[in-house]
């Protein structure tokens, strides 16, 4: 893709950014750097530095998430190669020359990111329950941002979720 930007490699997949998420991430910055200073309330510069690491740590998410994916796909047999991040999400992406797959193969891969998301957030909110200070709101966030965002909200059928792939395929099983 057009100004697609290689970030390296991870557990075997190639990680993509397009310049929307690098443009995304300093929009979510920028966003919880003002949540912090205004809802915790925290000092400005605890503030950037909090809404910093928590951005970075929406990515640690969405990673996580698109991992679950790629577990899931390897024990279907039709691995994941990469990861493209775009604004604050990512897509999974799968050889160009794949097989036509069956509906269950499709399902199978869809769950493995939701159901990867739904248990790192409620490890994380297990953690955060016994953590105070900005730490332990970091980690709140995270296991939120995990088990909310990622996980529950995945199943939203919005056109490119993994809800939206589970009720194409399932149809078609």
């Amino acid at each position: 893709m057009s100004g697609e930007i290689k970030l390296g490699r991870l557990a075997g997949l190639q990680l993509s950014a397009l310049p929307s998420a690098v443009i995304s991430a300093i929009g979510l910055w920028t966003l919880l750097t003002m949540l912090a200073a205004v809802v915790i309330p925290l000092p400005i510069g605890t503030a950037v530095l909090g809404g910093l690491i928590a951005a970075l740590l929406h990515y640690v998410s969405e990673t996580l998430h698109q991992l679950g994916h790629a577990l899931a796909a390897k024990r279907t047999g039709y691995p994941m190669t990469g990861v493209r991040y775009w604004s604050v999400l990512g897509t999974s992406i799968y050889p160009t020359d794949e097989p036509q797959l069956p509906g269950r193969t499709h399902i199978q891969r869809a769950l493995g990111g939701p159901i990867m998301s739904v248990l790192v957030g409620v490890v994380a909110g297990i953690i955060a329950a016994m953590t105070t200070g900005l730490i332990g709101w970091l980690i709140a966030f995270f296991a939120f941002d995990s088990l909310v965002v990622m996980g529950l909200g995945a199943f939203l059928p919005l056109g490119f979720t993994d809800g939206s792939t589970i009720l194409t395929w399932w149809s078609k099983r």
